[in-house]
């Protein structure tokens, strides 16, 4: 298994980790996703530990902590053989201190994640979402305090836009506190806004991106094609209105084109798609997940092997969208014909 730095941080993951958001299956996403126990989560991360993968990601809003708890159970005896990445901001109660980023939430909700997952460590403790109520000042001081006490080891965010990242960024290095290594994000062939504002700042500002949901929330698994209605068994019945949003003509494209490069490839559909990703700028992992050992002996394919630059190239091209104002090349000062460009922009892969 092939491990990459976590940004600057000197600290070195496999660059396929386990999603445990398929463990518990409490509430109306989470069982729908998948509902391994202890037992069926001990088996795949055998799997896992057999293959190189010892990141294990998970939140503590993951079925209502079921996750955590599962998880914890499951590498009983061996968590020094695991990496253990958990997030935390997000509502986990009916209380007004319940989410966010305050002190009192932080450490407390970080005390609660500790216990569930048996440990006395979190490895990647990332923010799951933003908190514009509370100063970054505060909150950085807190992670930093919890890193000087040993219970987290290095930090990361999730689902920040890039002034929020950069702000936070800013704020550390100003105060003199620990920073930022990592950046949870949505990222696939059919959602590449990543590309736009937080790759460059990723590079920037030597942020390791991990990826959640490479498979564009399971329309990528190969089951979804043109002219076909979603299989009956698909998890798209209950969660597609959770999903990032995409169009039938987008999606279609991208499908074809996998489908195509797969087939000459001699690989299937979701490994393809999650190779695409392994070659882009900053990816220091890609967070794979299954409900069952088949799906996770499937996506464990995804590495070992490179697509083409042509192959590549090719996906690139079916996945490409016009980029947002300012990143489309007029405004960039590259005064050509608004087309779409060659993705990520040229400066991005130079800077690799």
């Amino acid at each position: 298994m092939e491990h990459r730095l976590l940004g600057r941080s000197g600290f070195r993951v496999p660059v396929l980790g386990f999603g445990t958001g398929t463990f518990g299956g409490r509430g109306p996403l989470f069982s729908a996703w998948g509902r391994a126990g202890v037992e069926e989560a001990r088996r795949m991360i055998d799997l896992c530990l057999a293959h190189g993968v010892n990141l294990f990601d998970t939140a503590d809003v993951y079925s209502d902590g079921a996750s955590e708890e599962i998880l914890g159970a499951a590498l009983a005896g061996r968590r020094h053989r695991a990496i253990v990445s958990t997030k935390l901001t997000l509502r986990t109660g009916d209380g007004p201190n319940d989410a966010g980023w305050s002190r009192h939430h932080l450490i407390g909700a970080t005390e609660a994640a500790l216990r569930r997952l048996k440990t006395d460590h979190i490895d990647i403790l990332q923010l799951h979402a933003f908190d514009a109520a509370t100063p970054v000042e505060q909150m950085l001081r807190t992670l930093d305090d919890l890193v000087r006490a040993g219970k987290v080891r290095a930090i990361g965010t999730s689902n920040f836009a890039g002034w929020q990242l950069m702000k936070a960024l800013a704020a550390a290095d100003r105060l003199g506190t620990e920073r930022f290594v990592a950046n949870q994000t949505y990222y696939s062939l059919i959602g590449r806004d990543y590309e736009w504002d937080l790759m460059p700042l990723g590079l920037d500002q030597g942020l390791g991106a991990l990826v959640w949901s490479p498979l564009g929330w399971g329309r990528l698994t190969g089951r979804i094609r043109r002219g076909q209605p979603w299989p009956a068994g698909s998890r798209l019945h209950e969660t597609a209105t959770f999903a990032p949003p995409v169009t039938d003509d987008h999606l279609y494209r991208v499908v074809d084109a996998l489908v195509e490069v797969a087939g000459e490839a001699g690989k299937t559909v979701p490994q393809t798609a999650i190779n695409w990703l392994l070659q882009r700028p900053t990816v220091s992992s890609v967070l794979i997940g299954a409900r069952d050992e088949a799906q996770l002996k499937q996506n464990l394919g995804a590495v070992g092997w490179n697509l083409t630059p042509a192959q590549v190239a090719r996906l690139d091209a079916a996945s490409a969208v016009t980029p947002p104002y300012p990143h489309n090349p007029y405004w960039n000062g590259q005064f050509t014909e608004l087309a779409p460009p060659a993705v990520p922009p040229p400066g991005i892969m130079a800077a690799v």
